[in-house]
């Protein structure tokens, strides 16, 4: 099998002094902070891709189309905040009226792979769960998605490809960075990237390898928001509504509650989807770092 994968040759934009260049266009409505919140729905599909039947222990992926994400539902409505929740495919077809649940109250919707695959495939294999999903999740809400997040944080060139034929206008999949920034795909072709970091802001090494208790979870992901705060930057957290090492059950949705209060204490903290960021980043490239695949 010939797996063509995508290289980051350089920086399209570099700057006299060699470092990075601080944002310097403010967030929507002069904020001094962006705050994204994404949740994986991560559901069957999950355990199902491992050769696991989603029975016994290995049942905690069908909590989140049960309680997990109606919980987290419930808890961005008395936040008054918008999240974007990424949804592989196969869990959309067992949990519908979850997903029109999710887009009745507002929420953007990004695909997740169709069975969150954890290996490659034949490009042409690849193509197809692609656009199954994209279909699946299009006719769901009526809206197709227009970003994307690997499940298995792989990526190739069919991925880029594929995603730009389908109007996609972000991925959120790399770790390479603390901002968004231009995707150059050539021949006139771009994504915004919205990389998350997957080992400080998101639930699942916490909970899942180092078992570490909620409330020193929650105070960490504080301080990570102090540092963020202070540099005007960009706090993107992910979490996944199923039990066990997810943040469905209702101590760790507190917690992210009790952040998401503790960030709207600050002055000047907007909350917006992955797709508004992606348009912030549209209006105002300049302002960001751009690279080329």
């Amino acid at each position: 099998m010939t797996i063509s994968y995508p290289t980051i040759s350089r920086s399209l934009r570099t700057f006299s002094d060699g470092r990075w260049r601080q944002h310097r266009t403010e967030w929507p409505g002069g904020a001094r902070a962006a705050v994204v919140i994404a949740i994986d729905f991560d559901g069957p599909s999950h355990d199902l891709t491992q050769g696991f039947p989603p029975l016994g222990s290995h049942s905690t992926g069908r909590y989140s189309g049960r309680r997990g994400v109606p919980r987290h539902l419930d808890m961005l409505s008395r936040l008054g905040i918008p999240a974007t929740f990424f949804v592989p495919g196969y869990d959309a077809e067992c949990y519908p009226q979850v997903i029109r649940n999710i887009a009745a109250a507002g929420h953007e919707i990004g695909a997740h792979g169709y069975l969150h695959e954890r290996t490659l495939f034949e490009p042409q294999e690849e193509e197809r769960r692609l656009r199954l999903t994209h279909e699946i999740l299009g006719n769901m809400t009526g809206s197709p998605p227009v970003g994307w997040r690997s499940p298995s944080g792989q990526k190739t060139y069919t991925t880029l490809k594929v995603l730009h034929q389908l109007g996609y206008l972000y991925d959120a999949s790399d770790k390479d960075f603390d901002m968004p920034y231009m995707l150059d795909l050539g021949h006139g072709r771009s994504l915004v990237e919205v990389p998350n970091n997957t080992y400080s802001l998101d639930d699942h090494p916490w909970f899942h390898y180092s078992m570490t208790p909620v409330s020193e979870v929650l105070e960490v992901w504080k301080r990570e928001f102090d540092s963020i705060y202070a540099e005007r930057g960009f706090f993107f957290l992910s979490v996944h509504p199923r039990s066990g090492w997810g943040s469905g059950s209702p101590s760790r949705t507190a917690a992210i509650e009790s952040l998401v209060r503790y960030m709207q204490a600050h002055e000047g903290v907007t909350f917006m989807t992955c797709a508004e960021m992606c348009n912030v980043v549209r209006a105002c490239p300049q302002a960001f770092e751009e690279m080329r695949t």
